[in-house]
């Protein structure tokens, strides 16, 4: 955007470079000025649609970025609440740690007692095989001495019986639990674990959508950004127009004011040829009346006329002849062309363009720069030695093609009355590395 900024600005330049510049090869007519100011016109309207359309996708991507803050903060909660979960699995799964451990010290004590009944039923066994191993149960029975004795035996023998099968059940009934709680807090572990697998997955994943939000959030600030340039632009490049049509309107009537002063000119110009015609007639008749010549007469100094504006680029900026052209002269060299001429001669500009300087200077004497812009080219062109006080227009002054700017010389470092006439393409520097001869331009 800001190249076409540049292009138009660069076209503008060229455009008011050419209306402001009323007479050269390729004259524009005051209907094609118009023109000119109404496409300017009409483009600078354009570009009201354009902003409102930029000001329309803005309140859209602001819009989006709404929504996307709105995704964003639901987001947050759901990571949040995720957190929250984590810590209670977290929690469960430190208390089934130590459930773990209660266990482990449970474990430790049935085995101990598991280790007692075995001790027990060893003592047992051991003590049968000291006794030979071969006493029965149907032996100590019969070995009763009273029937009461036979009695207490029986219940004895019960009693025994069922003491080593209680030991054996309750072995495996120890043996059966501890398998049950090992299995079932070892599951709890896994359990726990899993979900809070999936816990720091799904926490992740949420991260990552707020990542993906706050880049998409990021991409639409970028783009309203742009868009707010994007109208910025837009709104210089109608300030371009706005100035181009001013340009031209001020073209159009300097242009109907050049023409007015043309026929003006020629008018004058011929109504002082009809009379100094009718003067040369009426001395001619009085010369051959009274028999005498004026030839002897003496001369006062005359009062040149400004040159025409012609058609060329570059008009010449004043009557007389040219004294001295370009090139080295006194084993220096100069820089543009003199112009002599005796009486009053009348300096103007050589073409439209505004003064950049008009001072008094030590080797230009009364000096006047003026710049141009023609055909999208910068010139300067330089006045010098003007006869002092007779610069008419100051730094900053708009001037036209053929308007007086003072009067020929003999200021600062000249020797007679002359103009020194000097044109640059470009910008005029101490160096004068843009001095052209002006002759070729002139017409």
């Amino acid at each position: 955007m800001k190249k076409q900024i540049l292009s138009l600005a660069v076209v503008s330049t060229l455009s008011l470079g050419a209306v402001i510049s009323p007479m050269y090869a390729n004259a524009e007519s005051i209907s094609s000025l118009e023109q000119k100011k109404q496409e300017a016109l009409n483009k600078r309207s354009g570009l009201n649609s354009e902003i409102d359309e930029k000001k329309s996708a803005i309140t859209e991507i602001q819009s989006d970025q709404e929504k996307v803050k709105s995704e964003i903060g639901a987001l947050d909660t759901a990571v949040k609440d995720t957190e929250n979960k984590i810590k209670e699995k977290n929690a469960q799964i430190d208390q089934t740690t130590a459930e773990i451990e209660q266990l482990k010290v449970e474990i430790a004590e049935l085995i101990e007692r598991i280790n007692k009944r075995n001790a027990l039923l060893k003592d047992k066994a051991r003590s049968m095989q000291e006794s030979g191993g071969t006493i029965s149960y149907m032996d100590v029975l019969l070995g009763a001495q009273s029937f009461s004795d036979f009695i207490d035996r029986v219940n004895a023998v019960t009693t025994i019986v069922q003491a080593d099968k209680d030991i054996l059940v309750q072995h495996q009934k120890d043996k059966d639990d501890l398998e049950k709680k090992q299995k079932q807090v070892e599951t709890k572990l896994s359990d726990l674990q899993s979900m809070k697998k999936e816990l720091e997955a799904l926490k992740g994943q949420l991260k990552g959508k707020i990542a993906r939000q706050q880049e998409l959030m990021k991409e639409l600030e970028q783009e309203e950004h742009q868009m707010h340039g994007e109208i910025n632009d837009i709104a210089e490049q109608q300030k371009i127009l706005a100035s181009q049509a001013d340009a031209i309107e001020k073209a159009i009537a300097l242009e109907k004011k050049r023409q007015a002063e043309i026929a003006a000119e020629q008018e004058r110009q011929a109504k002082l040829a009809r009379e100094q015609a009718q003067l040369a007639r009426d001395r001619a008749a009085a010369q051959k009346k009274s028999g005498t010549s004026e030839s002897s007469a003496p001369a006062s100094a005359p009062q040149v006329l400004a040159p025409p504006v012609s058609n060329g680029m570059f008009m010449w900026p004043a009557r007389g002849y040219v004294s001295s052209s370009t090139g080295s002269r006194g084993g220096a060299y100069h820089y543009g062309i003199d112009i002599a001429s005796g009486g009053t001669v009348p300096i103007v500009a050589a073409a439209d363009g505004y003064v950049s300087q008009s001072y008094t200077s030590s080797s230009y004497g009364e000096v006047i720069f003026i710049t141009h812009s023609i055909n999208g080219k910068i010139y300067t062109t330089v006045y010098a030695h003007m006869r002092t006080g007779s610069r008419t227009v100051g730094p900053g002054s708009v001037v036209s093609k053929g308007q007086r700017i003072g009067t020929m010389g003999n200021t600062g470092q000249s020797s007679g009355q002359h103009l020194h006439f000097e044109l640059h393409d470009g910008p005029w520097t101490p160096d004068k590395r843009n001095y052209v001869n002006p002759i070729p331009y002139l017409r």
